[in-house]
């Protein structure tokens, strides 16, 4: 016994010499021999855990305590336990593991808002991370300052709530990131990259106190700040300059798995189904191992649903399927799949199933019908079926009164020439406003726009009633009078004669305008010439009673060389040639031999021994006088061709003249 405690007390000389250095790996074998001459030595056992966690091993930890779980109680290795399933991403076990603990010490706590955090539990965490600030005080204050702010951030982004005002300093360049991050889930974008910017300075600065770090250290611990300011560029529609930087991140490699797939899926969406070589080769980077436990639920959820929308870009409708049918049975509330089926079933022509499939989500999922609608209103208008679509967005409650589905409203029921609807459409909003906003800048305009509405289609009488409630608004408004007269003059003379009374009188009414400036303004129909001043000698005289302006005198016309003014002229000489009674045709000349319609190089010089004209020993006759000259339409010759045409072909068709030619055919 005596010679075995010597060598037992030389191996925890060893381990604690080897624990001080951090040499682990050395005293993991100094511990396993003390287990292998007692293997039930809870002192080695749990200095065996130790080893094992800070050289790596998690799953040999966890090991060692689920085979020796009588000697080693949760109270005495709860901690590390938790760790290690916390490590392994075995959160909802690392909870129950540190729930179970009887005494919570700082360490434990501090894993607790850790765990929190990732289970993306954020106002739970919120709490335990403030109850640590306010309650310790160490070494790691400012670590546990930054957590808390990354919980903030991640609040005002994921759960799109306004962020506490905790007042936290930002002395580091982690604390100016995530204020930066919670003012772009605020939607302070300015104020965003103004923040990035001064947390890429503050990263600087505290690097280069360090002469080890190399320029390439910097520029990968600067990779998150300058994705996000890419991300900040692409929200304020600077896709060309996001674009740079996002591809500046990818190029240096980093090693977060997490950082690379996002800044992946944003070159996704910058290219849409443009570049999709590009976007093919960004998705592997996506799925790369270990990403599911770096991002948020809701980033894991983008990715998938922009890997949906490039498999539907490429015309993998069957990957894309199933894809959705995937996204579909983790969120099965979520709009966004069923709006990318839709889109897919439109490219096939399928437009009915797409309809039935949104009409069927709307009924199973009342809270996000108002979206769902909007596109069934949309295939209802690209097909023609505006009357359905108008029914549809009807029924959206929450969208019904407002300005803008109004608008539309009224603008596809004109289209249709369905003024009675239209007006309808104006009568429920009114009426709607009168009981809600009874006054309010909406409900004149609305009623402002209503009269005028049916001013334009001819309904004065029912315009009346609008301009009325107008007027009494606002007594001083003459235009608003001046419509209603006019609407009245049509319909009631008395109430239009009675109003008039309210006109103020001409001279009352007092307008600044100056007509000569009205005359010459662009929209006038009729500008007024100024007479241009004459100086010295051209100044017009006066002019005297003999001064009588003279008439010029016609020339008389040039008569023909050859008239006779006996002869009596040609009563058709006005007509054309062509037109005469006595036009028979122009007798054409010879021509050189024309390619027939056969096939290529037959000629038509064997018409030549037919033709009578050949053997004929009359002499031509000639040309009727004044008939025209030109130059007739060739066709293209074959070659080796040199045979002359067929004289006295017949022509269907008299040629135009040519301009400047110079006779002959």
């Amino acid at each position: 016994m005596a010679s075995a405690s010597g060598p037992v007390s030389a191996l925890w000389t060893e381990i604690n010499r080897c624990g001080q250095n951090g040499d682990f790996v050395r005293a993991l074998k100094a511990v396993n021999k003390i287990l292998h001459e007692n293997k039930d030595d809870v002192t080695a056992l749990r200095c065996k855990i130790v080893c094992l966690i800070q050289n790596g091993g998690f799953k040999e930890a966890l090991n060692v305590m689920n085979t020796h779980t009588k000697s080693l109680t949760s109270d005495m290795i709860g901690f590390e336990k938790a760790y290690c399933e916390y490590r392994l991403n075995r959160v909802d076990h690392a909870l129950k593991t540190i729930q179970g603990i009887p005494e919570q010490t700082d360490k434990i706590k501090e894993l607790y808002g850790q765990v929190l955090y990732r289970l993306e539990r954020y106002d739970e965490c919120l709490a335990v991370y403030k109850d640590m600030i306010r309650n310790t005080q160490d070494d790691y204050e400012e670590e546990r300052k930054t957590n808390l702010s990354a919980v903030l951030a991640a609040q005002s982004t994921w759960e799109n709530t306004s962020a506490e005002d905790l007042g936290l300093p930002e002395s580091s360049y982690e604390l100016c990131y995530n204020a930066a991050c919670c003012l772009i889930g605020q939607g302070q974008l300015t104020q965003a990259m103004q923040k990035l910017q001064k947390a890429e300075e503050l990263c600087r600065k505290s690097l280069a106190e360090d002469s080890d770090v190399t320029e390439e250290d910097v520029e990968a611990e600067l990779a998150i700040i300058h994705s996000q300011m890419a991300y900040v560029m692409q929200l304020q529609g600077r896709t060309e300059d996001a674009l740079q930087l996002y591809n500046q991140v990818i190029k240096l490699k980093p090693t977060d798995v997490g950082l690379l797939a996002v800044t992946a899926n944003n070159i996704i969406t910058i290219n849409k189904d443009q570049n999709v070589f590009d976007s093919k080769k960004k998705v592997k980077l996506t799925s790369a191992e270990g990403v599911e436990h770096k991002l948020a639920k809701k980033q894991l959820q983008a990715i998938e649903i922009n890997k949906a929308l490039l498999a539907m870009y490429t015309n993998q409708a069957d990957q894309c399927n199933k894809m959705l049918a995937s996204l579909q049975t983790q969120n099965p509330g979520h709009p966004r799949p069923v709006l990318i089926k839709v889109a897919q079933l439109c490219r096939e022509k399928q437009h009915n199933k797409a309809i039935e499939l949104l009409q069927r989500f709307s009924d199973q999922h009342p809270e996000s019908a108002s979206g769902i609608k909007l596109t069934m209103a949309q295939l209802y208008v690209t097909q023609g079926h505006v009357t359905k679509a108008c029914d549809i967005l009807k029924s959206i409650d929450e969208m019904k009164y407002k300005p803008g589905m109004l608008s539309a409203l009224v603008t596809m029921y004109t289209h249709e020439e369905d003024i009675d609807s239209a007006i309808d459409v104006f009568t429920q909003a009114i009426q709607y406003y009168q009981s809600e906003q009874p006054g309010s800048a909406i409900h004149l305009s609305l009623v402002r726009e209503a009269a005028n509405y049916k001013l334009k289609h001819g309904r004065k009488k029912e315009a009346t009633s609008d301009l009325e409630q107008l007027w009494k608004q606002n007594t001083n408004d003459v235009h608003t009078l001046a419509q209603l007269i006019s609407a009245y003059s049509l319909v009631d003379q008395d109430k239009a004669k009675a109003l008039s009374k309210h006109l103020p009188s001409p001279d009352t009414m007092s307008f600044n305008v100056d007509v000569d400036e009205l005359e010459n303004s662009h929209g006038a129909t009729y500008i007024r010439k100024k007479a241009a001043k004459v100086v010295g000698e051209s100044q017009p005289k006066e002019q005297g009673p003999g001064d009588v302006k003279k008439k010029k005198k016609k020339k008389k016309g040039k008569l023909p060389k050859n008239y006779d003014p006996k002869s009596t002229p040609d009563p058709e000489r006005w007509l054309p040639m062509r037109e005469r009674s006595y036009y028979r045709g122009k007798k054409k000349g010879k021509k050189k031999e024309q390619v027939g319609r056969g096939t290529q190089g037959a000629t038509s010089g064997a018409c030549a021994e037919l033709d009578a004209s050949k053997v004929a020993s009359s002499p031509p006759t000639s040309p009727r006088p004044g008939s025209g000259t030109g130059t007739a339409t060739s066709t293209a010759l074959p070659p080796r061709q040199q045979k002359p045409a067929a004289a006295g072909a017949t022509r269907k068709k008299a040629p135009q003249k040519k301009k400047g030619g110079k006779g002959g055919w």
